[in-house]
């Protein structure tokens, strides 16, 4: 009894009053750390749950427009013009798809958009790449200019340099050529191009080249065989970009072409009937020229995941 009275008393309290017993007083923090802990997760878990509803809620945001012009694809003509207008076709049909499949130029138009997106890409990436190399190893002033330059220009809008290069390629016989078009494209891609190489290139530590040095490599077999394999990655990201400025353009194919070299959004904006625009070709035919963009999209996924992440942790 005096073992157990010892150990429910306090040392200095008078005898026969008792005092709150050690094992409450030890267990408190820890109940508060508990209760501390669970609110940590609640709010996380709530965190958590906002943030994947705005990302639902922007992904539908941003879908809706190209789940519209998919569905409208499948339309009748009659459901195309209709007011108000529906979501989902009251009836599905590939009447769409056969009129403008079937039309004069369309084959022709995703040829030309093709030789024209990879031209453009293969001389953006030839320019950009040694560019951005000597930009970030040899860090001098001139290289900072031109990088700011190029960076300027890219924010100039396309209307005010597409009718001077029109008149030059006209002047150089290269009018209404792919060739004309793909050197107009690469005026576009080739700011971007070199920023986002500059800044793979940045991730790249510079042992890496030293090391190849030692080991009897020149700065250009550097970086070919070191530290282009490093940013390959990065080179798929830029690649994208740069084959989406030129697949998606249209001021410059509609000033710089006739017929011959016409590419798909100038032939999707002259379908045109006698009682107005032909809605459902006009999307029949955006959506399926929207599939080589998706499928080089999904071809090079790992590579832009890497590209996206290279420089992402240091040391």
């Amino acid at each position: 009894m005096r073992v157990a009275e010892r150990t429910t008393h306090d040392a200095g309290a008078p005898a026969g009053v008792p005092t709150e017993p050690a094992v409450h007083t030890a267990t408190r923090p820890y109940r508060r750390r508990g209760v501390n802990r669970e609110g940590l997760e609640a709010g996380r878990r709530s965190t958590r749950t906002l943030l994947w509803v705005l990302l639902a809620a922007a992904m539908v945001l941003y879908g809706f427009p190209f789940l519209y012009l998919l569905f409208t694809s499948f339309k009748t003509p009659i459901d195309t013009i209709a007011v108000p207008p529906t979501i989902l076709p009251r009836e599905w049909t590939l009447e769409n798809y056969t009129n403008a499949l079937g039309r004069s130029g369309v084959l022709a138009s995703f040829i030309n958009s093709v030789q024209t997106a990879i031209i453009s890409t293969v001389l953006s990436l030839v320019l950009a790449v040694p560019a951005a190399y000597g930009i970030t190893r040899y860090k001098t002033l001139s290289g900072r200019i031109f990088i700011m330059a190029a960076l300027v220009t890219r924010m100039v809008p396309p209307v005010a340099i597409g009718i001077p290069l029109a008149s030059m390629m006209a002047s150089l016989g290269l009018a209404d050529t792919p060739v004309a078009l793909s050197i107009a494209h690469t005026t576009i891609s080739l700011p971007l191009s070199i920023w986002l190489m500059s800044s793979f290139f940045e991730a790249v530590p510079n042992d890496l080249e030293e090391a190849a040095t030692v080991d009897g490599c020149s700065r250009l077999g550097a970086l070919w065989r070191v530290v282009i394999p490093v940013v390959s990655g990065g080179i798929a990201v830029t690649a994208i970009f740069a084959f989406l400025a030129s697949w998606n353009e249209f001021l410059f194919a509609l000033l710089m072409t006739a017929i011959r070299s016409q590419t798909t959004p100038v032939v999707i904006a002259n379908f045109q009937t006698q009682f107005g625009l032909d809605w459902g070709s006009m999307t029949a035919l955006a959506a399926v020229y929207s599939i080589p963009v998706i499928l080089l999209t999904l071809l090079l996924q790992r590579k832009i995941v890497a590209g996206m992440t290279l420089g992402a942790v240091k040391g």
